[in-house]
């Protein structure tokens, strides 16, 4: 971490542009600056009559050591910070003054503080807490809690979408935290997953509050806050996948309109994607008018019926809402049958894991993806047999046929230590066979130059050799999609819209890259920040993992010998 406070930005305003009341600035302007001053950190007391203060009366940059950039907005910069007097974490976020004029921001910077504020004093646990603001001529701080595990959003990603049970509990905080915020009189109107933060117990901490609004001035001064906030961008206060129905149409904003939000998050979280899906903005508000959105198949019949109970045009009858029994009633829902809401912040999370969620044709699919220390490394016959349950032994005895083909139709599913019987061609796994990359330089460059010469996926490869190729579908949660997988020197696993002819992606290779095979058809590809879900109509599963990871360890073995 560095000693100094962070540095400006590359568009650095000039010394003397510091906003000053007496300067001609706009009284709001100056507000900000003036309700963002040094204050006493907000969980220290104030000392008694006759005492001496303990802390500082005010804070500065200077007391903070700041580290790693662990956020960015259109006119602040969010930053790792340890606090020297104490050596605590915090997340600071600093706000540029010239910046919040030049947006017409300051409404909200004031709002957000107010917030924060209220929040403080009636602490919820599934809130970030204001430690402390101060600013100095050209920024604003405000000193709040680190979530260290990030963002909700990227943990729905990396596992492409959550089992029954995470769902159910995450949903469950963010209601309980729903609840708590709505009886404060403040709507947060940008509920997501971005801006749900996860702690180091990996329970949620709401966030942001630039967006909100306080419909009721029970817990603090009047405050002329607006409506909605217009822009030439988005026009709207929220995000375009989450947004309600009401604040396109007539901009009116209640309790209720955190609860569509909510409704869109446990669909994403059970399906992988959000309800509200287009190519742009525009078409997304048109589908959410017309309440155009479908369940895809495999998706959980309890869960749905919460979704479509919230998802309601009309934010009266929306489940949750005052019409509709309020919390009490959601909190009822069959889906949250189980759930402890009195003891929601001291249980443990259940664990996210990779996991595939089933279908009518497809099997729901689970991986523990901890590879335990006592197991020998790689892909090899014996670590195919444990993962898969295959029975055939060691080069030394006879070997079982193994198919790499799949049945003619989906097999019921059979007791763990029933192998899968062959029904197609078969062909032996041996360590005999060939390696993928076993061939030299003349070798190299002559299948290079037949690919050029005659395969139409040879410009996607950026002049590596492909090694192996074939449809998969990609599945995230339960959204699937036709791609060409193209496993090619470098190494690369590039894949392609085989209709479009366009690059959608790549896995990143690394060392810990591991694939995983789940049956004959279905594999996984566990990387650090993802684990990616391909699935071989043709049924090579094995094939594919066990060309991958030789690639892989052909790549890393000798650096991982070299580490050991």
């Amino acid at each position: 971490m560095s000693a100094a406070p962070p540095p400006e930005r590359s568009e650095k305003e000039p010394a003397d542009a510091s906003p000053k009341a007496d300067a001609g600035m706009p009284v709001a302007a100056a507000a900000v600056a003036a309700s963002s001053g040094s204050t006493v950190p907000n969980n220290v007391a104030a000392p008694k009559a006759g005492e001496e203060s303990k802390q500082p009366a005010k804070m500065s940059a200077n007391d903070f050591i700041f580290g790693k950039l662990i956020g960015e907005g259109s006119f602040s910069m969010v930053y790792l910070a340890k606090e020297i007097r104490t050596n605590k974490e915090y997340a600071i976020k600093v706000c540029y003054k010239q910046h919040i004029l030049r947006e017409k921001k300051q409404r909200a910077i004031m709002r957000e503080k107010q917030i924060l504020r209220i929040l403080s004093a009636r602490p919820h646990p599934f809130f970030i807490r204001l430690h402390s603001t101060f600013h100095d001529a050209n920024k604003l701080y405000f000193v709040v809690t680190y979530a260290k595990n990030g963002e909700l959003l990227p943990h729905i990603v990396k596992f492409g979408s959550f089992d029954a049970d995470v769902t159910r509990f995450y949903s469950a905080e963010i209601i309980s935290a729903l609840e708590h915020l709505h009886s404060l009189g403040i709507v947060h109107r940008d509920l997501k997953p971005e801006n749900i933060l996860l702690d180091e117990r990996m329970h949620i901490q709401i966030t942001d509050f630039g967006s909100a609004k306080i419909i009721s001035r029970e817990f603090c001064d009047e405050m002329d806050i607006g409506e909605i906030e217009l822009n030439g961008h988005n026009s709207f206060v929220g995000t375009a996948q989450y947004v309600s129905p009401e604040m396109l149409s007539d901009k009116s904003c209640s309790p209720s309109t955190d609860l569509w939000a909510l409704g869109c998050i446990i669909y994403q979280m059970i399906s992988g994607l959000p309800p509200f899906r287009a190519s742009n903005e525009y078409l997304t508000f048109q589908k959410i008018l017309k309440l155009k959105y479908e369940f895809p198949d495999g998706f959980n019949s309890v869960v749905r019926h919460l979704v479509e109970n919230l998802l309601v045009i009309d934010p009266t009858q929306r489940l949750g809402a005052a019409g509709r029994g309020g919390y009490p009633a959601l909190k009822k829902h069959e889906f949250f049958a189980e759930v402890r809401w009195e003891r929601l912040a001291d249980m443990e999370p259940p664990k996210m894991l990779p996991f595939l969620p089933g279908t009518s044709s497809n099997e729901e699919l689970r991986s523990q993806y901890h590879v335990p220390d006592d197991l020998e490394p790689g892909l090899d016959d014996k670590q195919m047999t444990r993962l898969l349950g295959l029975a055939f032994q060691d080069d030394d005895g006879p070997a079982t046929p193994v198919t790499l083909a799949p049945p003619q139709q989906q097999q019921q599913q059979q007791p763990q230590q029933q192998p899968p019987q062959p029904q197609r061609t078969q062909q032996r796994i041996s360590r005999t066979q060939l390696h993928i990359l076993d061939f030299g330089p003349e070798e190299h460059s002559r299948r290079l130059h037949k690919q050029a010469d005659s395969n139409p996926y040879h410009k996607f490869v950026q002049g590596n050799l492909i090694l192996k190729q074939g449809l998969v579908d990609k599945r995230k949660g339960l959204f699937a999609r036709r791609r060409m997988l193209l496993l090619t020197t470098g190494p690369h696993l590039y894949y392609v819209d085989p209709q479009a002819m366009v690059l959608k992606g790549e896995i990143p290779w690394s060392p810990e890259l591991r694939p995983e095979p789940k049956n004959f058809k279905t594999f996984f590809v566990h990387t650090p920040n993802r684990t990616y879900y391909l699935e071989d109509p043709e049924g090579y599963a094995l094939t594919w993992c066990k060309a991958i990871d030789e690639v892989r360890k052909a790549t890393y073995s000798q650096a991982e010998d070299t580490a050991s």
